[in-house]
C-alpha cells in the first residue's frame, strides 16, 4: 500500500506541477499581449509632424504664408528666422526637399533618417528631435554637444 500512496502522490505531484506550468504560460501570455498592445498602443501615439514649423511661434506669419491652398514660405522669410514644412514624409527647407526613409520613436524622442538634396548636392541626414508637446518640438544636433534649436507648429 505505501508504494500505492507514493505512485498517487507522485501524479499528483505532476498533475500539480502541469497546472502551475499552464498557470505560468497563460500569465506570460497575457503579459506579451498586454505589453504588445502597450506597444500598439505607444505607435498610435506617435507624433504627427505634418505642418509648418517656425523657431518663433510669434514669427510664424513672417517666415510661412499660403498660395494656392498650399502652405510655402514667404517672401523675406529668411530675415525672420528658421523653419520647414513637413508633408508626409517629405520635409521642405528653403534650399533643399527631404524625404523621409525611416522614424525611430522612443518615449519623446524621435529619430529620422532622410534623403536630402538640394541645387546643389544631395546628402543622407540624420535629424534627432525630442518632443515637447504635440506642437513644440526641439532638434539636437549630436556631432555639436549642447546645440539644440526649438521649433514650434505655426497655426497658418
Amino acid at each position: 500500500m505505501a508504494a500505492t500512496d507514493q505512485g498517487k502522490r507522485g501524479i499528483q505531484n505532476i498533475e500539480l506541477g502541469e497546472e502551475t506550468m499552464c498557470r505560468a504560460f497563460r500569465s506570460i501570455g497575457a503579459a506579451v499581449m498586454l505589453g504588445s498592445s502597450m506597444f500598439s498602443l505607444a505607435e498610435a501615439r506617435a507624433i504627427e509632424l505634418t505642418g509648418a514649423w517656425a523657431g518663433h511661434a510669434d514669427l510664424c506669419s513672417q517666415v510661412f504664408t499660403t498660395k494656392d491652398g498650399r502652405v510655402v514660405y514667404a517672401e523675406f522669410s529668411e530675415l525672420f528666422g528658421s523653419g520647414f514644412i513637413i508633408d508626409g514624409d517629405r520635409i521642405r527647407g528653403r534650399a533643399g526637399t527631404c524625404t523621409i526613409k525611416s522614424r525611430k520613436q522612443e518615449g519623446d524622442s524621435l529619430e529620422l533618417s532622410a534623403a536630402c538634396a538640394s541645387s546643389i548636392m544631395t546628402q543622407d541626414v540624420r535629424f534627432s528631435l525630442k518632443i515637447i508637446d504635440d506642437n513644440t518640438i526641439s532638434r539636437s544636433f549630436p556631432e555639436i554637444a549642447g546645440m539644440s534649436l526649438n521649433y514650434t507648429r505655426c497655426k497658418l
